[in-house]
């Protein structure tokens, strides 16, 4: 229609052809919402449902370790045949997002609805025609079957007419992909498609002078073409007639000069129309509001914000307001800038039980405290903790996230590699909770690279695993509880179990290559306690080991 209209009507040329459109279309790849698709190894697509129009849909796009949610056009709020747009916490690096009515907030839609059916029956009461442009496809469906439902209530004769056309198109479609709409639509479905409209007909070009009242909805939104502005030409000079508005207009088309309060409107060079007709401007745009870009932003939760499709002015107090509430960056730059965004790099790793455990009982203990001041504890959505993060191999090998107390950190030695030449002295730091091997351990293994050794300290209630091993205070309850575990290691794992004493008469299980198990010399001020060590190779049979003493201690 619009390669039409530009080269039969308006006689452009060097347009694009319809061999063009066919051959677009046949690249065309079908999404689902919610569906994943891997474009190529890096680039990542996922559609979330938008609600602005039939198939609206925002977009989640990942490549690498970057990623973007483009909106589009949304809307927050139901109404009478779609639901609200929605989105994961996908947490992307940038959210581009409309912001049409960026510092308007709606009222009550029942109220709007109510004052929409209330002006349009006084119009028709007192025998006049009520024009009400709007877009083929959305809100010319979603007042339709506000118009349906209220005539059909109200028992009212007078002709209800839609431009035949596009939006006799679009209808077809809504009745075809009804899954698209929200749930009362559905629900109605089972009886009646609510889009096959009783009291509405097909618009003909030869009732514009037809005496008597009637209620039309014609296409475009805006009066700048098309049957609305035609009959919009032959209806404003007569003061019983109404015109309303439902959506946006763009600053110099006719729409937005009658909302200014013209009466004498200049159609074209040709043209002048005298304003008489009854102007109403009741909202029914599909937009999402100030209120509803902020709850996107809120779901999303982004680091940057990015605002388009909007007036200057509008975007620049939204701007402030974003930053304010939301504590990150957002930009408005004009058509045809160039944004750079500098962007920061996720890690994800595996966070330790201990580490995670102790992070969740800090937050339990803070929201203990707020309470106890009469304050409101906001359910848990994030949880901060404080670890140390130790880097993956690069390959399958996630990093890890782990409670500082899973290190004997006094213990961490300079890095000192097989090479002879290797630097001493501090030159080179071990990671965090890393013991490094000597250089002569290293030479006489072999090994090509640094040993990254984990330990963590096992604290247990003497008195109470006295109690279930059924020992006296005679026995020697660590060297029971050693013995304990190494019966279960030769029955549960697969791997060599070996038991080991030192000069000082001291008891070790060994497990595999690294995995290390020793009761740790207490004085007074201690606790009795079990120390694990393994190597980063052997982290699995390091999971099953904690778990067999974990049953041994109860």
């Amino acid at each position: 229609d619009y390669r039409k209209i530009t080269v039969e009507r308006k006689g452009e040329t060097g347009f694009f052809t319809s061999q063009h459109i066919k051959d677009c279309m046949k690249k065309v790849v079908p999404l689902h919402l919610h569906e994943t698709v891997w474009v190529d190894d890096e680039l990542e697509l996922r559609a979330y449902y938008a609600g602005h129009v039939l198939g609206a849909a925002m977009v989640y796009a990942r490549c690498g370790n970057e990623s973007v949610v483009y909106t589009g056009d949304y809307n927050m709020t139901p109404d009478r045949h779609l639901g609200a747009a929605w989105i994961e916490k996908v947490r992307p690096d940038v959210v581009i997002t409309e912001t049409t009515y960026g510092t308007t907030i709606r009222d009550s839609k029942r109220a709007r609805e109510r004052d929409f059916l209330e002006k349009v029956h006084s119009c028709v009461l007192r025998g006049g025609k009520v024009l009400i442009p709007c877009f083929a496809l959305g809100r010319a469906q979603e007042l339709c079957i506000l118009i349906e439902t209220y005539w059909e209530r109200m028992g009212l004769k007078v002709p209800v007419y839609f431009s035949a056309g596009l939006t006799e198109k679009a209808n077809r479609y809504y009745k075809l992909f009804i899954n698209w709409t929200n749930q009362k639509i559905k629900e109605s479905f089972v009886d009646r498609n609510p889009f096959d409209f009783k009291y509405i007909k097909p618009w003909n070009r030869d009732y514009v002078d037809l005496p008597g009242p009637m209620v039309l909805f014609a296409t475009p939104g805006m009066l700048h073409i098309g049957t609305s502005l035609e009959v919009f030409k032959k209806w404003a000079p007569d003061e019983r007639n109404m015109l309303i508005m439902p959506g946006y207009c763009v600053a110099g088309t006719v729409g937005a000069k009658v909302l200014s309060g013209m009466k004498v409107v200049d159609i074209d060079q040709y043209t002048q129309v005298n304003v008489n007709i009854d102007v109403q401007n009741l909202s029914f745009s599909a937009h999402a509001d100030a209120k509803g870009i902020m709850e996107l932003i809120r779901q999303a939760s982004p680091r940057n914000v990015v605002l388009v499709h909007g007036e200057k002015s509008r975007m620049t107090y939204l701007k402030s307001k974003i930053m304010g509430e939301f504590g990150c960056p957002c930009y408005h730059p004009a058509n045809g800038e160039l944004l750079e965004i500098e962007t920061s790099q996720d890690i994800k790793a595996l966070m330790s039980d201990q580490l995670f455990q102790e992070s969740w009982a800090k937050e339990q203990q803070r929201r203990q405290e707020l309470q106890a001041d009469g304050q409101v504890a906001e359910p848990i959505t994030q949880l901060p903790v404080r670890g140390v993060l130790l880097l993956g191999d690069g390959g399958k090998r996630l990093p890890r996230l782990l409670d500082p107390s899973e290190f004997d950190l006094d213990q961490v030695p300079v890095v000192s590699g097989p090479n002879a030449n290797a630097p001493t002295g501090g030159d080179q730091q071990a990671p965090a909770g890393a013991i490094a091997e000597s250089p002569a351990a290293m030479n006489e293994s072999d090994t090509a690279s640094d040993t990254v050794v984990f330990s963590t300290r096992k604290v247990f209630d003497e008195a109470a695993v006295a109690r279930r091993m059924g020992l006296d205070a005679s026995a020697d309850l660590s060297h029971a509880i050693l013995a304990a575990i190494s019966e279960l290691l030769t029955i549960d794992s697969a791997q060599q179990v070996r038991d080991s004493k030192g000069a000082d008469r001291s008891q070790t299980i060994e497990v595999g290559n690294s995995v290390k198990i020793s009761a740790q010399p207490t004085d007074n001020d201690s606790l009795p306690a079990l120390l694990v060590s393994w190597a980063w190779e052997e982290e699995e049979l390091a999971t099953q080991v904690l778990v067999i003493i974990n049953r041994v201690l109860g």
